[in-house]
């Protein structure tokens, strides 16, 4: 088709891959993914455009030069060579031909915004206005030109579609373009991908698992119970394809019963892959190790801030680049804002999301404040992309429909569940293991020196407060062998503390916790007691969920207590303060409800939207929704905004936790290589900009490499972690 002797790239034995074989490779591939979404044609045309400018005598002068094929010559920089297929994709289609310039203008750089904004770099309509294509051969441009074909939507788009459907292409392009040059410049790594069971096997797993799981439990209601709910989750999972919830009360065994649903499905309707989204990090290795021993470790692909790659194979890791696995467990953060995002790392995963089964364990963790462009994105999977939607929890929100009041209203996911369960309120008195005592007066708060003498009555008890100041504080009235859980310690060393609780609950030791909410999502422990400040019925409803978890109370005819105190520190603004008025006005009302019944938890949820003045706190509308009937996308800028975890004004700090000090003395030495990064997020604490300030004018952090890392002693401690303001902790734990 084109000459051979323009290079694409250059391997390390010298040996070549012309640009005509990389583009076929890519096209190839491209077309393949976009096939899921009806999009073949717009696959393979991104994939032959997309190395365009590679044909530019800069390009190819460049390549040799960088590769050594030419010696003793010296670059003068790199060479654009993604402007000229975009360029060529708006002259040939017109308008139909900007969703491709998105695509391959960014497929290295990232989605450009359309318009110039200031602080983002580039944009798409100034690259288009570029005059690449004159360096491009006019015989090889005539020969693009003459083997396109003609494109057309594949469906009609709603508002805030299109910008996801160009990024799914996007997805298509990226993965395509590194597995096409992966397979000649790395051959044994591409050796290694897409070596998986498949889900027909991994049901046989599971079948097997559970078969005999049922044989070893014991005869009571609940295990009776739990056999229901499995039972139907596997015929739901033959039904039609779309949006489902399953609501469960905690111990009802949602975890394994919502697999059940997504294997079934998965296979009834020819499905590729299961992707579990759960909102915390450190819920997520106890799900992937529970999926690990049913269905072996390859298949089962954990990708989140805090992965150790040292614990995952060569092929878990590439795994992880494009989710190429049929069992994928991820976080909130990292599906929704990938779903957003600009960046081509980022981005190369999202075509596996097409045709595939998305369970959103706890979903009731959605922050309100993005909730429109996250549902908006949801809709989208579910109508155009294949995807069947399971929103699992015990306190489920209602997630379509009409969603809010006044201004902030709109419309969520358009159309309504399927419940699985559709005995919720039966199942809830059935496995109901907690008794609430809510605080006689809602005026009166009681001070942590009063709560302090009253949680040091019990052998086991929980203690859940609304901030990281208020865990400190109260902790530090606290026995010395009492444990602390905050934001305040790093990764590392939450998921050590949290395995002492499990230990020390399992043996039956004494064991007293002070923690912040980070506790609540999921966490596997069982605490005969819990304290709760003053919050939100979800979030009280997710501390009952810590209060015999197991019913072992249940057994001697008594229930688990969940007290509940107003606290002296109030309530911080913003959200929890919002849900936390919620709560109030239903008390105030007298319900009669059972408070963590599903019936008065739908309530508490309507009332709460209700309240929410913005569920689009970055106005993503605004960036990409406005302008789509012209294609004009602030992508970019969308991306930078649409942030789940709001560390605006935050520093991150490395401390000298276990394995931290090594790693610190390895950055010194090293420098932050991209490895050794990886590591560090480990041992990584976020504090807010003013103590920063204050910690870095008082010598306690240093600066390597642009990386702050602690510096003195004093500054963490192996209980509380990072301590600012309150001497107390240091001379207690110092000496």
């Amino acid at each position: 088709m084109f000459m051979d002797d323009y290079i694409a790239h250059v391997r390390s034995d010298n040996q070549v891959q012309t640009n005509e074989e990389h583009l076929l490779g890519t096209s190839e591939l491209a077309a393949k993914f976009a096939s899921k979404f009806q999009c073949e044609n717009w696959g393979a045309t991104l994939g032959m455009l997309h190395d365009l400018g590679k044909y530019s005598s800069y390009f190819q002068e460049y390549i040799r030069i960088s590769s050594g094929l030419i010696e003793n010559a010296e670059l003068t920089g790199k060479v654009d060579h993604s402007s000229a297929g975009a360029i060529l994709a708006k002259k040939v289609f017109g308008l139909m031909g900007i969703p491709l310039a998105y695509c391959i203008a960014g497929h290295h750089a990232g989605l450009l915004n359309w318009d110039n904004e200031p602080g983002i770099s580039g944009n798409l309509q100034s690259r288009l206005d570029k005059n690449s294509l004159d360096e491009i051969p006019p015989k090889i441009l005539q020969e693009f030109k003459n083997k396109v074909k003609p494109l057309s939507l594949p469906f009609r788009f709603s508002e805030g579609n299109i910008h996801l459907w160009i990024r799914m292409l996007f997805s298509c392009l990226v993965d395509a373009d590194y597995l096409d040059t992966e397979r000649f410049m790395q051959p044994a790594n591409f050796e290694l991908r897409s070596r998986f069971d498949s889900l027909a096997e991994l049901k046989l797993r599971f079948d097997s698992h559970m078969s005999n799981m049922g044989r070893l439990a014991k005869s009571s209601i609940i295990n009776s119970k739990r056999s229901e709910i499995l039972m139907k989750c596997s015929e739901a999972g033959l039904l039609n394809k779309g949006f489902f919830n399953l609501t469960v009360p905690t111990g009802g065994g949602k975890t394994l019963s919502s697999m059940a649903f997504a294997l079934e499905h998965a296979i009834k309707h020819k499905k590729e892959r299961i992707i579990i989204a759960i909102p915390y990090t450190s819920i997520i290795t106890q799900t992937a190790q529970i999926f690990r021993n049913i269905f072996g470790d390859n298949n089962v692909i954990e990708h989140h801030s805090n992965l150790n790659e040292e614990t995952i194979t060569a092929q878990q890791k590439l795994a992880t680049e494009n989710w190429d696995a049929p069992i994928i467990i991820t976080t909130n953060v990292q599906l929704f804002e990938s779903l957003y995002s600009n960046k081509s790392s980022h981005c190369r995963k999202l075509h596996h999301i097409a045709n595939s089964v998305l369970i959103l364990d706890e979903a009731q963790m959605l922050p309100f404040e993005f909730l429109k462009p996250i549902l908006s994105s949801l809709n989208t999977l579910i109508e155009y992309f294949n995807v069947t939607l399971l929103c699992t929890t015990a306190t489920q929100p209602v997630l379509s429909g009409t969603i809010g009041s006044r201004e902030a209203k709109f419309v969520g996911i358009n159309k309504d569940p399927y419940n699985i369960v559709d005995n919720a309120e039966e199942l809830y008195t059935d496995f109901k293991r907690v008794t609430v005592e809510m605080p006689k007066d809602i005026n009166t708060s009681i001070s942590f020196d009063d709560i302090s003498q009253e949680l040091k009555q019990y052998d086991q008890v929980l203690c859940v407060v609304n901030t990281r100041k208020e865990s400190q504080l109260l902790y530090s009235m606290m026995p010395e062998e009492t444990l602390h859980l905050s934001r305040m310690m790093c990764s590392a060393h939450i998921l050590d503390t949290i395995n002492t609780i499990k230990d020390k609950l399992a043996n039956i030791q004494p064991v007293k916790v002070i923690s912040t909410q980070l506790i609540e999502a999921g966490v596997d422990i069982d605490f005969p007691i819990v304290y709760r400040a003053f919050a939100g019925l979800d979030s009280i409803a997710q501390a009952a969920g810590r209060c015999n978890r197991e019913g072992r109370l249940n057994k001697e005819n008594l229930l688990g207590r969940v007290k509940v105190f107003h606290s002296e520190k109030g309530i911080p603004p913003g959200y929890m303060r919002k849900s936390a008025d919620s709560l109030t006005e239903l008390l105030l009302a007298g319900t009669e409800d059972d408070l963590l019944s599903p019936m008065c938890l739908r309530k508490y949820f309507e009332n709460t939207f209700s309240r929410v003045n913005n569920f689009d706190k970055a106005d993503i509308k605004e960036k990409l929704w406005k302008d789509e009937q012209s294609l004009k996308f602030q992508y970019a800028t969308a991306a930078r905004d649409f942030k789940l975890i709001d560390d605006a004004g935050n520093k991150s700090i490395v401390v000298r936790y276990g394995e931290g000090a090594n790693l610190i003395e390895l950055l010194k030495i090293k420098g932050p290589e991209s490895w050794l990064l990886r590591k560090l997020q480990h041992y990584t604490v976020s504090v807010r900009e003013t103590d920063f300030k204050e910690l870095a004018s008082y010598g306690q952090i240093v600066s390597y490499h642009g990386i702050w890392v602690q510096d003195s002693p004093n500054l963490y401690n192996s209980k509380a972690g990072i301590v600012i303001g309150n001497q107390w902790l240091n001379e207690i734990f110092i000496l």
